[in-house]
């Protein structure tokens, strides 16, 4: 109970916030309907009522969450789906809202509810005596980190001052979790996702003085930069960790960090399952490949056409895909629910980097970041999806046979019990919504 009462007045605050972006966007009489009535300031009320209902509600399932930002934003677009695209019509008396178009006028919403989500996480966490330990050299990493990687915002000024603060402000909310690389990209993807909202979406218009541009054509036009702020979350976070590690390394004499979490058995050894499991997933992708007539294309980059040496091109880089998915997330699925979690989060990426990025630039053009190169893509996003459900999970299960030699079964399942355990009170299975539900979301934003 006093879990979902710091919830409720987390989600009143959430509300308020929400609230005044109803107010100007012209949504609170929809709300006030509920009621049979339209004005204004019922709607306000009837709004602050649900904001401190589902805030108790998102009180009683994570308050012993050890960070709650990413949780917030996966509750606030799980909402977005509940409320206005599903429960809404049905108390009005009308079908549920599950079409494109309807979703799509309804991006504004998506936008609030974020922001209501983010809001509720971050009073909740005050609520909950979150303290984090300010670290100024892990702050000087982080901002470096996103100095490094800006240019994929462009070289301007611009792209460096939201790299140096994207890094910055990873530092201050997550400080050094020390969760691996792979998970880090994950959670550096979804970062760049929660920037891409409040820089290019939100802050970018407001010096021409027309207010929030959340409008469906204005969005559209800002996706271009979507993959962009998702690289360069990734990235960011990734050279964060890599810079932390290179400084333990250098300065410490302590070991004992390096021999955590033994769970597996030797690096050569997860590379073959790497392999195996990347070629699973290639396989499964082929089906979509072969449907779309993509395989010519990926036969371009050795300058053929032919869709078998296309075929064997995308086996290969399934099989490398596989390699560095390996690299990465050694360690860090202790079930099948977190391989696959882990394995389309990771699927997703490379469908920014991969088909959206690099395979354009290796066939001499330039990255397709325009919303119609995205809705072009969305049947690639679905195999990239596929891909990773399937590597994730064979790479799980072989992982999971392969125990360190100095451990029982018995102990090796009772650590893997644990470090489960851990990962749940952590913002991973909230890292895995969260992306799957931006996959989800890209044909509504750029239709």
């Amino acid at each position: 109970m006093r879990n979902a009462g710091l919830g409720a007045l987390a989600g009143l605050v959430g509300g308020l916030v929400f609230g005044a972006v109803m107010a100007e966007i012209g949504y609170l009489p929809t709300v006030a309907a509920i009621v049979r009535t339209d004005s204004p300031v019922v709607g306000f009320g009837v709004h602050l009522l649900i904001a401190a209902v589902i805030g108790a509600v998102f009180g009683a399932l994570v308050t012993r969450q050890r960070e709650l930002l990413f949780w917030g934003l996966a509750y606030g677009v799980l909402w977005w789906f509940l409320g206005p695209l599903t429960l809404l019509p049905v108390l009005l008396g009308k079908p549920v809202a599950w079409d494109v178009a309807t979703a799509q006028a309804l991006i504004p919403s998506l936008f609030g509810h974020l922001a209501y989500g983010a809001a509720t996480a971050a009073v909740l966490a005050l609520l909950v005596h979150r303290e984090r330990e300010f670290r100024p050299g892990l702050l000087v990493r982080a901002s470096a980190a996103g100095l490094l990687v800006s240019p994929v915002l462009g070289f301007g000024w611009k792209g460096l001052l939201v790299g140096v603060l994207v890094g910055a402000s990873y530092a201050v909310f997550f400080g050094d979790p020390r969760e691996g690389s792979g998970p880090a990209l994950i959670r550096g993807a979804a970062f760049g996702f929660a920037w891409w909202v409040l820089a290019a979406v939100t802050i970018a218009p407001l010096p021409a003085g027309d207010g929030l541009q959340w409008t469906p054509a204005a969005v559209r036009t800002a996706v271009a930069s979507l993959p962009g702020h998702l690289l360069l979350g990734a990235g960011t976070a990734l050279v964060t960790g890599w810079l932390g590690g290179l400084s333990r390394a250098v300065f410490s004499d302590d070991v004992r960090h390096a021999l955590e979490g033994r769970l597996a058995g030797g690096r050569v050894i997860s590379v073959w399952h790497g392999v195996i499991a990347g070629l699973a997933g290639g396989v499964i992708f082929t089906g979509v490949m072969v449907a779309v007539g993509y395989l010519p294309v990926v036969a371009g980059l050795v300058g053929s056409r032919s869709a078998v040496v296309g075929l064997v091109i995308h086996l290969l880089i399934s099989q490398v895909v596989g390699v560095t998915y390996a690299v990465f997330f050694r360690r860090r699925s202790f079930d099948p629910a977190s391989g696959i979690g882990w394995g389309v989060s990771y699927g997703f990426l490379w469908w920014v980097l991969g088909n959206l990025t690099l395979l354009p630039v290796l066939l001499g053009a330039d990255p397709r970041w325009s919303a119609a190169a995205l809705a072009v893509s969305f049947p690639s996003l679905v195999g990239h999806l596929a891909y990773g459900a399937v590597l994730g999970l064979v790479y799980q299960r072989l992982e999971e046979r392969v125990g360190p030699w100095h451990l029982t079964r018995s102990e090796a399942t009772a650590a893997r019990a644990t470090a489960r355990h851990e990962q749940t009170l952590s913002a991973a299975p909230a890292l895995w919504s969260l992306i799957t539900c931006v996959a989800l979301l890209v044909p509504i934003l750029v239709s």
